[in-house]
Protein backbone atom coordinates (compact mmCIF):
# COMPACT_ATOMS: atom_id res chain seq x y z
CA UNK A 1 0.00 0.00 0.00
CA UNK A 2 1.65 3.39 -1.21
CA UNK A 3 2.18 5.97 1.76
CA UNK A 4 -0.11 9.29 1.75
CA UNK A 5 1.96 12.10 2.26
CA UNK A 6 0.64 16.01 3.59
CA UNK A 7 2.40 19.04 1.74
CA UNK A 8 1.58 21.69 4.46
CA UNK A 9 0.22 24.71 2.38
CA UNK A 10 0.40 27.54 4.36
CA UNK A 11 1.22 30.25 1.51
CA UNK A 12 4.64 29.88 1.84
CA UNK A 13 6.40 27.09 -0.36
CA UNK A 14 6.66 25.41 -4.24
CA UNK A 15 3.94 23.10 -3.17
CA UNK A 16 3.26 22.02 -6.74
CA UNK A 17 7.09 21.20 -7.54
CA UNK A 18 6.97 19.34 -3.75
CA UNK A 19 3.54 17.56 -5.30
CA UNK A 20 5.04 16.15 -8.40
CA UNK A 21 8.34 14.92 -7.07
CA UNK A 22 6.49 13.16 -3.87
CA UNK A 23 4.24 11.35 -6.44
CA UNK A 24 7.14 10.83 -9.01
CA UNK A 25 8.58 8.29 -6.24
CA UNK A 26 4.94 6.68 -5.93
CA UNK A 27 3.45 8.45 -2.85
CA UNK A 28 -0.45 9.07 -2.50
CA UNK A 29 0.15 13.49 -2.36
CA UNK A 30 -1.79 15.59 -1.25
CA UNK A 31 -1.93 19.72 -0.82
CA UNK A 32 -4.60 21.44 2.18
CA UNK A 33 -3.71 22.89 5.59
CA UNK A 34 -6.67 20.71 7.00
CA UNK A 35 -6.09 19.98 10.52
CA UNK A 36 -7.35 16.39 10.26
CA UNK A 37 -5.90 15.68 7.14
CA UNK A 38 -1.77 16.92 8.21
CA UNK A 39 -2.43 14.54 11.55
CA UNK A 40 -3.37 11.46 10.06
CA UNK A 41 -0.96 11.51 6.74
CA UNK A 42 1.68 9.03 6.85
CA UNK A 43 4.07 11.53 6.26
CA UNK A 44 4.06 15.42 6.46
CA UNK A 45 6.30 17.38 4.35
CA UNK A 46 7.04 21.47 5.49
CA UNK A 47 8.11 23.51 2.21
CA UNK A 48 9.05 27.21 2.61
CA UNK A 49 10.28 29.87 0.80
CA UNK A 50 11.23 33.71 1.78
CA UNK A 51 11.76 35.15 4.72
CA UNK A 52 11.76 32.99 8.01
CA UNK A 53 9.99 35.55 10.11
CA UNK A 54 7.04 35.75 7.45
CA UNK A 55 6.98 32.02 6.63
CA UNK A 56 6.53 31.44 10.80
CA UNK A 57 3.88 34.12 10.96
CA UNK A 58 2.21 32.18 7.89
CA UNK A 59 2.97 28.75 9.65
CA UNK A 60 1.49 29.39 13.00
CA UNK A 61 -1.90 31.49 11.37
CA UNK A 62 -2.45 28.12 9.76
CA UNK A 63 -2.16 26.04 12.98
CA UNK A 64 1.22 24.60 11.58
CA UNK A 65 3.60 24.78 14.60
CA UNK A 66 0.84 22.97 16.52
CA UNK A 67 0.71 20.04 14.41
CA UNK A 68 3.79 19.83 13.67
CA UNK A 69 4.59 20.15 17.42
CA UNK A 70 1.67 17.27 18.03
CA UNK A 71 3.20 15.19 15.50
CA UNK A 72 6.56 15.20 16.89
CA UNK A 73 5.04 14.55 20.12
CA UNK A 74 3.46 11.06 18.54
CA UNK A 75 6.35 10.09 16.53
CA UNK A 76 4.98 11.10 13.29
CA UNK A 77 7.60 11.94 10.85
CA UNK A 78 7.81 15.23 9.46
CA UNK A 79 9.69 16.82 6.66
CA UNK A 80 11.48 19.99 6.54
CA UNK A 81 12.45 21.92 3.13
CA UNK A 82 14.57 24.92 2.83
CA UNK A 83 12.94 27.56 4.74
CA UNK A 84 10.77 24.70 6.03
CA UNK A 85 13.96 23.33 7.56
CA UNK A 86 15.22 27.16 8.97
CA UNK A 87 12.24 27.75 11.29
CA UNK A 88 12.69 24.10 12.97
CA UNK A 89 15.40 25.62 14.88
CA UNK A 90 15.48 28.11 17.53
CA UNK A 91 15.03 31.77 15.91
CA UNK A 92 16.26 33.26 12.69
CA UNK A 93 18.18 36.79 12.12
CA UNK A 94 17.69 38.72 8.95
CA UNK A 95 19.21 42.10 8.90
CA UNK A 96 19.47 42.17 12.24
CA UNK A 97 15.71 41.40 13.87
CA UNK A 98 15.05 38.24 15.12
CA UNK A 99 12.48 35.98 14.77
CA UNK A 100 11.27 33.00 16.77
CA UNK A 101 10.88 29.83 15.07
CA UNK A 102 9.46 26.54 16.20
CA UNK A 103 12.98 25.45 18.29
CA UNK A 104 12.46 22.16 17.54
CA UNK A 105 16.30 22.37 17.73
CA UNK A 106 18.64 24.57 19.47
CA UNK A 107 20.50 27.26 17.19
CA UNK A 108 20.31 30.65 15.06
CA UNK A 109 19.54 30.42 11.00
CA UNK A 110 22.30 33.98 10.32
CA UNK A 111 23.59 35.11 6.91
CA UNK A 112 25.96 33.50 5.03
CA UNK A 113 29.20 34.85 5.07
CA UNK A 114 30.69 34.28 1.02
CA UNK A 115 31.61 35.84 -1.72
CA UNK A 116 28.36 35.34 -3.82
CA UNK A 117 25.10 35.07 -1.91
CA UNK A 118 22.58 34.19 -2.13
CA UNK A 119 23.85 30.65 -2.44
CA UNK A 120 22.17 28.98 -5.78
CA UNK A 121 22.86 26.41 -7.89
CA UNK A 122 24.18 22.81 -7.39
CA UNK A 123 26.61 21.61 -4.42
CA UNK A 124 27.39 18.17 -2.76
CA UNK A 125 27.22 17.70 0.83
CA UNK A 126 29.07 15.52 3.79
CA UNK A 127 26.74 13.11 5.03
CA UNK A 128 27.19 10.63 8.38
CA UNK A 129 28.19 6.93 7.23
CA UNK A 130 24.68 5.81 8.95
CA UNK A 131 22.51 8.42 7.20
CA UNK A 132 18.96 6.90 6.21
CA UNK A 133 18.02 10.33 3.62
CA UNK A 134 20.96 10.09 1.92
CA UNK A 135 21.06 5.80 1.41
CA UNK A 136 22.33 4.88 -1.85
CA UNK A 137 23.46 7.84 -2.97
CA UNK A 138 27.08 8.96 -4.17
CA UNK A 139 29.55 10.98 -2.03
CA UNK A 140 29.76 13.09 -4.73
CA UNK A 141 25.94 13.41 -5.23
CA UNK A 142 24.61 16.97 -6.02
CA UNK A 143 21.12 18.81 -4.60
CA UNK A 144 19.89 22.13 -5.71
CA UNK A 145 20.33 25.10 -2.90
CA UNK A 146 18.63 28.32 -3.11
CA UNK A 147 19.42 30.38 0.08
CA UNK A 148 20.96 33.62 1.97
CA UNK A 149 20.84 32.34 5.81
CA UNK A 150 21.70 29.21 7.41
CA UNK A 151 22.61 26.98 10.79
CA UNK A 152 26.38 27.64 10.87
CA UNK A 153 26.57 25.63 14.36
CA UNK A 154 24.99 22.20 15.54
CA UNK A 155 24.27 22.64 19.14
CA UNK A 156 22.23 19.67 20.48
CA UNK A 157 24.27 16.47 22.23
CA UNK A 158 22.43 13.46 23.22
CA UNK A 159 24.13 12.00 25.86
CA UNK A 160 21.97 9.38 26.62
CA UNK A 161 23.43 5.84 25.36
CA UNK A 162 19.73 4.88 24.61
CA UNK A 163 18.93 7.10 22.38
CA UNK A 164 20.76 7.70 18.63
CA UNK A 165 21.99 10.78 18.38
CA UNK A 166 20.59 13.18 15.55
CA UNK A 167 22.33 12.49 12.48
CA UNK A 168 23.68 16.27 10.63
CA UNK A 169 24.76 16.36 6.93
CA UNK A 170 27.14 19.53 6.07
CA UNK A 171 27.46 21.80 2.88
CA UNK A 172 29.84 24.58 2.34
CA UNK A 173 29.58 27.97 0.34
CA UNK A 174 32.22 30.21 1.89
CA UNK A 175 31.64 28.71 5.01
CA UNK A 176 30.27 25.15 6.29
CA UNK A 177 26.25 25.17 7.25
CA UNK A 178 23.69 22.52 7.90
CA UNK A 179 22.64 21.09 5.06
CA UNK A 180 20.50 18.02 6.47
CA UNK A 181 19.46 17.21 9.88
CA UNK A 182 17.79 13.46 10.78
CA UNK A 183 16.38 13.64 14.24
CA UNK A 184 14.42 10.52 14.79
CA UNK A 185 10.70 11.37 13.41
CA UNK A 186 12.18 14.85 12.25
CA UNK A 187 14.17 15.17 9.40
CA UNK A 188 15.03 18.08 7.16
CA UNK A 189 16.70 19.34 4.15
CA UNK A 190 18.48 23.07 3.42
CA UNK A 191 18.69 22.17 -0.41
CA UNK A 192 15.54 21.22 -2.44
CA UNK A 193 15.42 17.68 -2.85
CA UNK A 194 11.49 18.26 -5.22
CA UNK A 195 14.21 20.43 -7.63
CA UNK A 196 17.58 18.23 -7.42
CA UNK A 197 16.68 15.50 -10.31
CA UNK A 198 17.40 11.78 -9.65
CA UNK A 199 19.26 12.59 -6.44
CA UNK A 200 16.70 14.18 -5.09
CA UNK A 201 14.04 11.75 -5.90
CA UNK A 202 16.44 8.93 -3.83
CA UNK A 203 16.23 10.92 -1.10
CA UNK A 204 12.51 11.30 -0.85
CA UNK A 205 12.15 7.86 -1.68
CA UNK A 206 14.25 7.14 1.72
CA UNK A 207 11.84 9.41 3.54
CA UNK A 208 9.26 7.23 2.42
CA UNK A 209 10.48 4.56 2.90
CA UNK A 210 10.67 5.09 6.75
CA UNK A 211 6.95 6.07 7.20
Amino acid sequence: MSKNVVIFDYGFGNVRSAERAVARVGADVEITRDYDRAMNADGLLVPGVGAFSACMAGLTAARGDWIVDRRLSGGRPVLGICVGMQILFERGIEHGVEAAGLDEWPGSVEPLKADVVPHMGWNTVEAPGDSELFAGLDDDARFYFVHSYAVHHWGLEVTNPRIRPPRVTWAAHGERFVAAVENGALWATQFHPEKSGDAGAQLLTNWIGTL
